[in-house]
């Protein structure tokens, strides 16, 4: 029988057995974090932030549903089905859905800037509601699959999988079919923000060819709108490429197939995660009584391609690819670490991924108890501005998975108990400096506190209070593995 393998849960996981007492210390940090989300619902879905982001972001979405089964299996599924109502009809999944409530100059580039219903008529944007063009890392069939855990009969009684499955197959597609630049079996990303790494150092040099937007053709609200210290946020000639770049996919009618390249980077954290979620498409398939073949057959092709076009023995890391240019980028960041959420990768792929992480350039359990967003010893860090070096715990989340599945046990236990103290310290800050803890950006930020409400659920992970003192529970060991349909259904991935 076929075996689906689903990154980094504890074997026969299940909602009873999370440790979400109502005793102990536990529920002090449980609370805090589920009255960020509470606070930050808006009826239908969850804004990152009340302050700096107050529409629905896409991979944010995903996150958020991960950490909102712990709280309501239903506003979990509620969450991923506003996204997807956005969907557009070749199947992207846009970045940004946009609250009509909310007024229009509250967010740039907002739904006036991106002209979804005419620019991206051809396209198939949806005509009721206004959305970006571009698209995020392809995360929601594993948050789907992991919110349907949470409770499956109540999911299968709502047709939660039955509704997702052809939307999330139809957005896969999209990636495979129109985001394939090279034509070499990865999918590209057009813009920075598609890889929700907005201003990572990995962009530089591919960004370097873009004339920026003028100054003065834009106004920036993250600067005015509680996104925290200015420099803490992208530089305006950054910006000005990042404008750039959206328009010209926009006056191109976001037509990925007519489009001149300007930008076009096959990014290593992008693609991990839309081979971790073809992995999770096969469970959601097995489900659902269909065949998981064609998505474990991708997720393979995926991890090969990775593996063939990305990985950089020299550097022991994956490493972006400029496909203008065709030439990896030298620039080492936790987009390369990522994919060690991706099952079944080479041996010594994953020997060198481990040195590396807790190496000089990253330094996790030495210099740092989080993993930074970018090289400690690269010429652009910067401990505090966005993804130049700060650690995000979204990021972090999917690494302590990874670490769990090829057997870094200890890795894996510290890095959780460190999102936990972090996540407190910092009032579930946006990112923090991956030294100090220092909290940057908005506070009350949703994925982390999503995520930190999955790591309170792990069984055995260190448990602190709001506080951030730390304490200990007994350990479960971990299995990557979902049963096949032979041996029955689990209750939990």
């Amino acid at each position: 029988m076929t075996q689906t393998v689903i990154p980094g849960e504890p074997a026969h996981f299940t909602p009873a057995r999370t440790g979400l007492s109502d005793s102990g210390v536990r529920p002090g940090l449980r609370g805090a974090a589920a009255r960020v989300l509470l606070a930050n619902w808006t009826g239908a879905s969850t804004v990152p932030s009340r302050t700096l982001y107050p529409h629905q972001w896409s991979w944010d979405s995903a996150f958020i549903a991960i950490g909102l089964r712990h709280l309501s299996a239903l506003r979990a599924q509620r969450e991923l089905e506003t996204l997807c109502e956005a969907q557009w009809a070749d199947g992207r999944i846009p970045h940004i859905v946009y609250n009509p409530a909310v007024p229009a100059d509250a967010y740039f580039p907002g739904p006036g800037f991106w002209r979804s219903r005419k620019a991206g008529a051809r396209a198939g944007a949806p005509t009721g509601i206004d959305t970006s063009g571009i698209v995020q890392p392809p995360v929601h069939a594993l948050a789907a699959w992991l919110v349907h855990q949470s409770d499956p009969e109540h999911s299968a009684q709502r047709g939660f999988l039955a509704r997702m499955y052809p939307r999330l197959v139809a957005w896969h597609g999209y990636l495979a079919d129109r985001r394939d630049v090279a034509g070499q079996g990865l999918a590209s990303v057009v813009h920075p923000w598609e890889s929700g790494m907005d201003n990572s150092p990995c962009w530089d040099g591919p960004l370097a060819r873009v004339e920026p937007a003028p100054a003065g053709s834009f106004r920036r609200v993250d600067l005015t709108q509680g996104g925290g210290d200015l420099a803490d946020r992208p530089t305006d000639e950054d910006y000005g490429r990042y404008v750039r770049l959206a328009t010209h996919y926009r006056d191109h009618e976001y037509d990925d197939a007519d489009m001149p390249a300007l930008f076009a980077v096959e990014d290593p954290a992008f693609n991990a995660l839309f081979a971790v979620s073809e992995h999770a498409l096969a469970a959601i398939a097995q489900a659902l009584g269909r065949s998981p073949v064609p998505h474990l057959a991708r997720a393979r092709a995926l991890t090969e391609a990775l593996v063939d076009r990305l990985w950089q023995p020299a550097a022991g890391m994956f490493l972006g690819r400029d496909v203008v240019a065709d030439a990896l980028v030298e620039e080492r960041t936790v987009a390369g670490l990522v994919p060690l959420l991706v099952p079944d990768l080479p041996t010594d792929v994953v020997d060198a991924l481990l040195a590396t992480v807790r190496g000089r350039h990253f330094s996790l359990g030495d210099q740092t108890t989080l993993v930074p967003s970018y090289d400690l010893l690269g010429a652009a860090y910067d401990g505090s501005r966005y993804w130049r070096g700060p650690a995000w715990f979204n990021i972090n989340w999917m690494l302590e998975r990874g670490l769990r599945q090829y057997g870094a046990q200890g890795s894996a236990d510290a890095l959780a108990a460190a999102m936990l103290t972090a996540s407190a310290a910092s009032g579930f800050a946006e990112y923090v400096d991956a030294r100090t803890g220092a909290a940057h950006g908005s506070a009350g930020f949703s994925w982390t506190a999503a995520v930190t409400l999955d790591v309170l659920a792990r069984p055995g992970v260190p448990a602190v209070t709001a506080a951030g003192r730390r304490t200990r529970t007994s350990r479960t060991p971990a299995s990557t593995h979902v049963p096949d349909t032979a041996r029955g259904p689990e209750t939990a991935c």
